[in-house]
């Protein structure tokens, strides 16, 4: 573990080093449990959905740890500078772990509904986004093992090529659900799913920020770039062809909560730890 300073107390090393190895831990869990949810989806594999719907409590009881040591730590040691943000990091990031695992869980459970029902012609969409998250949350966690703020800013950047993808997505299963009443059902499951995965990678963001301000001392400047159109998106009947760029209408303030999009949160880490368990 790189940037780490030694203390004279030694027990206070092992606490941080044990708190950064949790949390590395914790990543790994994540990651595999995304890649096993994606992985069963892609495969319409019921029994791998299972098994990731059945690994969640691992994660959960990873986050109850961390909590518990950063906890512990700030009212024994009561750190300051660098120490005090590995701290403050730490739990800051376990939340978004947790919640990242909860959101790959939600993606297996969509997968077993899936799977009971003929295999749908968009499907084949979703992994591809799925894909460019994966990549995100794999360089998130190596930035926080390297402590490495280059690579965090640049996974913030990341984010809105994934809410681009999302929106375009979202219009794409709009049409196919308008061609076919018989593709609402899978396509209503598959933008949850493709919801629960924008919204992995607006935690790997999260990270990425706490990541970079635990390196730097310093905030990234600027608001987070996005992308996500989609609460405006508009379909019209007879324009499935054409569906337009999905740019905010002028009246969008009053209309946006009358969206079809099944909408989650901002993506910002206010509301991490406050959404439903399923999108």
């Amino acid at each position: 573990m790189q940037g780490q300073q030694e203390h004279i107390v030694k027990s206070f090393d092992d606490q941080l080093k044990n708190v950064a190895h949790q949390i590395a831990r914790m990543g790994g869990m994540a990651e595999s449990q995304f890649s096993s949810a994606v992985d069963a989806l892609a495969r319409r594999d019921s029994d791998l959905a299972g098994r990731v719907v059945n690994a969640d409590t691992g994660l959960d009881g990873l986050e109850q740890q961390v909590e518990e040591e950063t906890v512990r730590i700030l009212a024994l040691r009561q750190p300051v500078a660098t120490d005090l943000r590995e701290i403050i990091a730490a739990f800051k990031i376990a939340s978004d772990t947790e919640r990242i695992g909860d959101y790959a869980v939600n993606v297996a459970k969509r997968t077993l509904a899936l799977n009971q029902l003929p295999p749908a012609q968009p499907a084949s969409a979703v992994p591809r986004m799925a894909k460019l998250v994966q990549a995100i949350v794999k360089d998130t966690f190596d930035a926080y093992v390297e402590r490495d703020a280059e690579k965090a800013l640049d996974v913030w950047h990341r984010d809105a090529e994934v809410d681009e993808m999302y929106t375009s997505l979202f219009r794409e299963l709009l049409t196919y659900m308008m061609e076919d009443p018989r593709a609402i059902t899978p396509c209503t499951h598959l933008l949850f799913v493709a919801k629960n995965i924008e919204r992995i990678g607006d935690h790997a963001t999260n990270i990425a920020e706490t990541i970079h301000y635990l390196v730097t001392g310093e905030y990234i400047e600027g608001g987070r770039p996005k992308g996500d159109t989609s609460s405006y998106a508009v379909v019209e009947h007879g324009q499935e062809g054409e569906a337009g760029d999905g740019s905010p209408p002028p009246n969008a303030g009053a209309n946006a909560g009358s969206s079809a999009s099944p909408d989650a949160g901002s993506g910002t880490g206010s509301d991490a730890g406050n959404g439903p368990k399923d999108v």
